[in-house]
């Protein structure tokens, strides 16, 4: 019974999770340590309890709220890379998407005046189209979609500072406030606010982004569809010889990742959570850490939604680290070792799959070796 819960692939998920989460915090304490030993102890653990470094409960329960506001952005990047690679496809271009779909929302709430559904509507066409270009590369022209994802990264960043360079305030590089310059396009919080200490950022996003994760689990593990995409992925000779349409999967699944993504934006913005920079000349974390989520979840969409809200977690707790006695980049250090090493997450399962294959074989081998005495045995009476 124990070996084969070991071998479930849900539970080496878990043990490889914890286990790199374990080691992440671990490295962070080792370069507390060696920056200022006397406070290491005590920043690792603000970093660990995040909102609960709060006296109050009503502050806890607001922060935790804001917590899960840029949880469901970053499941949603989860999410697309995590679509795309379950069908053989590695979308680095999930950071491009999640920027293109943040413009695309602010763009129509502040320059156009559309409702918050038009708004998440128009970010979800621009990321399928995004995502669909990446996809019309690999398929007809045989360009690797980590190339192409990569240089149309900084296309759309480029491009959404020009757009929303019009929507921003005077006196600084910020796109408009939502709450008093389009408050129609403000995403319904449908009483959720309530829950978090009338947190008016926490919106339908969250339950959105969990409701999200179940149908991509669904849609590939359980339809046509989703065979089809991945066996596409796993040999698209294979499926061209199957009479499956291989340029079309490909270009198919690259748009419905580039939707999660441009999504991920929108959960974001449309909350009025945080501001775009105009000035920015870097593409945000959010689409690269979600590489991370994806892989820390181990590339289970279920397993990933947990993933997210603890990446997030660890991101945020990092504020709360004592700034007298550490730089303000130490935070993301810790944050940057934990998101690093999940990327050993499968090499963790490999390792584990590989120590049980021997293990097993070795109990095999002593019992034919306690058997063929037996054996023998048995042969000598009959005779």
């Amino acid at each position: 019974m124990k070996k084969n819960l070991l071998k479930s692939n849900a539970v080496q998920s878990m043990l490889a999770s914890l286990l790199c989460i374990v080691l992440g915090l671990l490295l962070g304490y080792i370069v507390l340590l060696f920056i200022n030993p006397s406070g290491a102890g005590e920043a690792i653990m603000a970093v660990v309890k995040n909102f609960w470094n709060y006296s109050r409960a009503n502050l806890q329960v607001k922060n935790f709220g804001n917590t899960l506001v840029k949880t469901a952005p970053l499941l949603m990047c989860a999410l697309s890379v995590l679509f795309a690679y379950k069908v053989g496809l590695f979308n680095i271009g999930t950071a491009g998407q999640y920027v293109v779909g943040s413009c695309a929302c602010l763009y129509a709430a502040l320059r156009l005046h559309w409702g918050w559904f038009g708004c998440l509507l128009l970010a979800i066409l621009i990321g399928a189209v995004y995502g669909a270009l990446v996809g019309l590369l690999k398929a007809y022209c045989n360009v690797n979609e980590v190339i192409s994802g990569i240089m149309l990264n900084w296309i759309g960043l480029y491009t959404t500072n020009m757009l929303l360079a019009s929507v921003k305030e005077s006196t600084s590089p910020y796109t408009l406030h939502l709450k008093t310059d389009a408050p129609q396009a403000m995403l319904p919080t449908m009483g959720l606010g309530a829950l978090f200490n009338n947190n008016g950022n926490v919106t339908i996003a969250i339950p959105l982004s969990i409701i999200l994760a179940i149908v991509i689990m669904i849609l590939l593990d359980k339809t046509k569809l989703g065979y089809e995409l991945r066996a596409t992925g796993n040999n698209k000779n294979a499926a061209k010889y199957a009479g499956m349409a291989e340029k079309r999967n490909i270009i198919l699944t690259l748009a419905i990742s580039g939707c999660l993504a441009a999504l991920g934006g929108a959960f974001l913005y449309l909350t009025d959570f945080e501001q775009w920079s105009v000035t920015q000349s870097s593409v945000p974390g959010m689409g690269f850490n979600g590489i991370a989520a994806a892989f820390l979840g181990g590339l289970n969409p279920i397993g990933t939604i947990f993933a997210s809200y603890f990446i997030q977690h660890i991101t945020v707790g990092g504020a709360y680290v004592d700034k007298t006695m550490y730089s303000s980049q130490i935070s993301d250090l810790i944050s940057s070792l934990i998101i690093y090493l999940c990327g050993f997450v499968l090499f963790i399962k490999y390792a584990m799959n590989m120590a049980i294959a021997k293990s097993e074989e070795k109990q095999l081998r002593q019992e034919k070796q306690q058997a063929a005495p037996a054996g023998q045995g048995e042969k000598g009476g009959d005779k």
